[in-house]
């Protein structure tokens, strides 16, 4: 069976008390007038920063940092996809999978939350 996956986020992973400025410092930055979502106020996304990806700023419990998010029709063959080429997964959080890449870079699998025709569009059939 198949799945398929692609890098939809960019988080720029920073300690909770300075998340408003960090988003502040990359909304103008950028040029990227932000937005948080309701359910999840750890997020502030930077609106059409990259083409075709999220980009925000997530407040952490820990050291500053960046990480990717890969989208997933399949988190279990994804993860088990990922494992296979050396990552360890570290944790998880709701569906999500973090994992740690060989390097030591943190990268969560997720399910799919893009608009369909963009995963399409952009995704790679994996077996």
């Amino acid at each position: 069976m198949t799945h398929r996956s692609r890098l939809s986020t960019i988080l720029i992973d920073t300690p909770a008390a300075e998340a408003p400025a960090a988003a502040t410092f990359w909304s103008q930055a950028l040029g990227a007038p932000t937005q948080s979502p309701p359910d999840e106020p750890q997020f502030t996304g930077l609106r059409d920063a990259l083409p075709d990806l999220v980009l925000a700023v997530q407040a952490v419990d820990d050291q500053p940092r960046y990480h990717v998010d890969i989208e997933t029709d399949d988190v279990d063959a994804e993860t088990a996809r990922l494992v296979a080429l050396g990552a360890v997964e570290v944790n998880r959080w709701l569906e999500c999978r973090i994992l740690r890449a060989p390097g030591g870079h943190l990268l969560c699998v997720i399910p799919l939350h893009s608009d369909p025709a963009t995963f399409t569009r952009l995704s790679r059939e994996w077996p």
